[in-house]
This record gives C-alpha cells, structure tokens and sequence, in this order.
C-alpha cells in the first residue's frame, strides 16, 4: 500500500493544512486578550476558554487529518460548534449591519456599551472556522471514495 492509498496527504495537501492549523491555533492564542480588563469590561473567562478550546478543535482537526481518517461524528460535532458559534454571535452582526449605528469592524475599545463589533468579528471567525470544516469534509469524502473505488 502506498502513502497516498493509506491516507496520508501529499506534500501540497500537508502545506496547506499545516498553514491552516497554524492559522486557526494563532485564532486560539488571541483569545488571551479577551481576558484583559483594559479592553474588555468585565471579560469572561469561560467565553474566552470556549473560544480557545473551539479554534484549537479546528487546529487539531487540520492535523489529525494529515495521518488519520478524521470521523464524520467528529467533524459534525466541529460543524455543530460552529452553528452555534455563528447563531450566538449573529445578532451582533445583525446589529452592526441594520442598526441605528454605522457598521464598524474597529473602535478604540471593546467595552460592553459596543459588543456589536466583537460579537461581528466572532461571527467572521466561526464562519471561517466552518469554512476550514467544510474542507476536512471534503478531504474525508475524498479519502473514503478512493479507498472503496
């Protein structure tokens, strides 16, 4: 049995997913400032842990598939976390698109009197993270039809 029959990936295919991991464990590594009391009030230690363990999930998941068969209940419960991560930050966007305030991405803090602008950017980063399950989705669609065809 050769690399490619057994699953692992291709120089290109390794590249890409070791770019994409490190990318969604920096995602995971910022988290730590939504701890920081200078500019967030009252931040969230459970919130930020959430967001830590969700983009690290991603981040593993990239690797994992590099050697492993990723299972499809594993990546439902990625896409599941994902759902909810977008339903529970989409009223921000919602706000930051259609309400009375102009649509902003920045602003010198992310106090609680403006969350529209986190609770956006945390919609962009779920929507990414299911992008990045998507992907493993297909690989995984992929790696089962060669393996039976």
């Amino acid at each position: 049995m050769t690399a490619r029959q057994q699953g692992i990936a291709t120089p290109a295919i390794a590249l890409v997913h070791l770019a994409l991991a490190a990318m969604f464990a920096l995602f995971a590594w910022l988290q730590r400032n939504d701890l920081d009391p200078a500019i967030y009030d009252r931040p969230s230690v459970v919130d930020a842990a959430l967001w830590f363990a969700f983009y690290l999930l991603i981040a593993a998941l990239f690797v994992w598939s590099l050697f492993l068969r990723v299972p499809k209940w594993l990546l439902a419960a990625a896409a599941l976390a994902c759902l909810v991560e977008l339903a529970t930050t989409a009223p921000g966007l919602w706000e930051n698109l259609f309400g009375a305030r102009d649509f902003t991405l920045t602003q010198a803090s992310m106090s609680a009197d403006d969350p529209r602008v986190e609770l956006t950017r945390e919609f962009g980063g779920a929507l990414i993270a299911l992008a990045g399950v998507a992907v493993l989705w297909r690989r995984e669609r992929r790696r089962a039809a060669r393996a039976t065809g």
